[in-house]
């Protein structure tokens, strides 16, 4: 099913797969931020917030208020270089508010999200890199329905792939990755989510996320994207071009192989419901 975001805040998750931080340079931007654990993800990041409003007393960064999702196409940003896929697993919940405070998340469907990154020094927020205008991001037209958000449920037999095709050339990007090996998910990554929203701070590079929300309404529904994969040598290495496709899928392993997946990019044939797929054609 196609979701529409407009109406929803929507965030990324820091630190989620071991590993990825290191790979995309980004771990030192980290160094000061403490966690309850050495697996906990690092902070919850804005890459959209909606109904924002012109005031002298805002908090939000105007920029968060511009729409960023296409999903067909990237608009390469003016004057940058190094851009990356960030292919994730996304989910979609329910907010249940109680005096301005989260009380409750509850998942009802999930994609396959490209949270595409800049990766430039300097910045001093993690939403710098994230939201530089329209058609910056990307969620799948096929959201998939969430059964139960456990160890029982459609998630966990998910996994995530996604592909750089250059001149024709199918390459992977991202190591293809099963959604329940995320460091938080499933009823510990909403405690988390939920600690996050009503109580981190704008220290370093994480944001007031509870003050984004309360200017943006205390929006009925969230987009999470819950992770960035671990890249391939080739993803590590490669940064995007003008006319490169970044493809993004999250498949059931019990029914395709990963060289099924290669296949069905190769031919443009993952047509199956059963499939989220995003695939995005990168434009200066």
């Amino acid at each position: 099913m196609k979701i529409d975001l407009s109406k929803m805040a929507t965030f990324g998750v820091a630190g989620n797969f071991t590993g990825h931080l290191e790979q995309a340079g980004e771990a030192v931007d980290f160094t000061n931020v403490k966690t309850k654990e050495a697996k906990a993800p690092k902070a919850v990041f804005p890459t959209f917030i909606p109904n924002l409003k012109e005031g002298n007393e805002a908090v939000t960064p105007r920029f968060l208020g511009v729409f960023p999702f296409n999903s067909n196409t990237i608009i390469f940003p003016h004057g940058e270089q190094k851009l990356q896929i960030e292919p994730e697993c996304a989910i979609v919940c329910n907010v249940t508010w109680k005096e301005g405070k989260v009380v409750a998340l509850e998942p009802v469907v999930f994609g396959a999200s490209n949270d595409c990154s800049i990766r430039k020094e300097g910045a001093k927020k993690i939403s710098q890199k994230k939201n530089w205008g329209k058609a910056s991001k990307g969620f799948s037209d096929n959201a998939i329905a969430i059964d139960s958000f456990d160890e029982k449920g459609i998630l966990n037999r998910y996994r995530i792939a996604s592909f750089l095709v250059r001149d024709g050339k199918v390459n992977p990007y991202g190591e293809d990755s099963a959604v329940r090996d995320y460091s938080y998910i499933y009823g510990t990554l909403i405690d988390w989510l939920i600690e996050k929203f009503n109580s981190q701070k704008d220290e370093g590079p994480a944001e007031p996320i509870c003050e984004y929300l309360k200017e943006s309404g205390y929006p009925e529904k969230v987009m999470v994207s819950v992770g960035a994969t671990r890249y391939t040598e080739y993803g590590e290495k490669n940064f995007l071009q003008d006319g490169d496709l970044a493809v993004v899928v999250v498949y059931p392993e019990d029914k395709y192989s990963k060289e099924d997946i290669i296949k069905g990019v190769e031919n443009n044939s993952l047509n199956d419901e059963a499939v989220s797929v995003l695939a995005q054609k990168v434009e200066l």
